[in-house]
């Protein structure tokens, strides 16, 4: 049995954002606490993180997540990859380099902003040291120690390609917007899709309520969870427009697949 634990359902800003009055950010509801979007996976005793965001040291902390087996990177924007570097906490704890599996586009944008990861260092305490594996075509498969993994192509816009992953009967798909048809292929038989849903009016980057309702809809996987949601968004609000079948998630919520 693996695990997938959310550590963050938030969007860019995360929820409460900084100097907002609005109902949801002056929420006491845990529902309406959202840091910035990233999930961990457990699985054969291995840990998987889903997008090192600029919150993942609390995230870490909170969790008690003391070593990372592997990293899987959607995109380059900073919610996504801005804790790449508090990762060096974890190469001293266990002495290695952490895989990194991103786009050969996220890699390039990665060696630009972190060019210091890319010195040679003579220690691993100076900064973070991966392991980089770029996925270079438009799906595929790969394996981490021995785990089947399989990632398919999309974009945000025109400029920016996004990686869904896929492991099991489970899939992540985060910040989509332009899509080919294929897709549905690969979420076909899921047990469980997580898919961003910014809010409940439109957005020109992102799925709002009823895009990600119909996604899910058509993808018909047996629960989706909802993730990525912005301030716009309450939680009690959005789980009475929904069913069974598809509900928000939300920060520290656990699901066994």
């Amino acid at each position: 049995m693996a695990k997938l634990i959310f550590l963050g359902t938030g969007a860019s800003s995360g929820v409460p954002e900084i100097g907002c009055k609005c109902n949801v950010c002056s929420s006491s509801s845990k529902f309406n606490k959202r840091l910035r979007p990233s999930c961990l996976i457990k699985i054969d005793n291995k840990n998987i993180l889903i997008d090192p965001g600029p919150d993942f040291r609390l995230q870490a902390l909170d969790h008690n997540i003391e070593h990372i087996d592997a990293i899987l990177i959607t995109h380059i924007h900073y919610d996504h990859i801005a804790g790449l570097d508090d990762l060096r906490a974890l190469n001293r704890l266990q002495h290695s380099k952490i895989k990194c599996y991103l786009s050969k586009d996220s890699y390039l944008e990665v060696k630009k902003r972190f060019n210091y990861l890319f010195e040679n260092h003579n220690t691993l305490i100076e900064s973070a040291k991966f392991d980089f594996h770029i996925l270079e075509e438009s799906s595929g498969d790969f394996k981490i120690d021995g785990i089947n993994f399989s990632y398919f192509r999309y974009y945000q816009n025109k400029q920016h390609d996004v990686l869904g992953y896929r492991v099991n009967d489970l899939a992540y798909i985060t910040d989509i917007k332009i899509f080919k048809d294929d897709i549905y292929d690969f979420l076909k038989n899921l047990n469980f899709l997580i898919l961003s849903c910014l809010r409940f009016k439109e957005s020109p980057v992102h799925f709002h309520v009823k895009q990600a309702k119909d996604f899910a809809k058509k993808v018909n996987a047996k629960t989706t969870y909802l993730t990525h949601m912005a301030h716009e968004i309450d939680y009690d609000t959005l789980k009475k427009e929904l069913n069974d079948k598809i509900q928000p998630a939300y920060d520290n919520l656990e699901i066994n697949f």
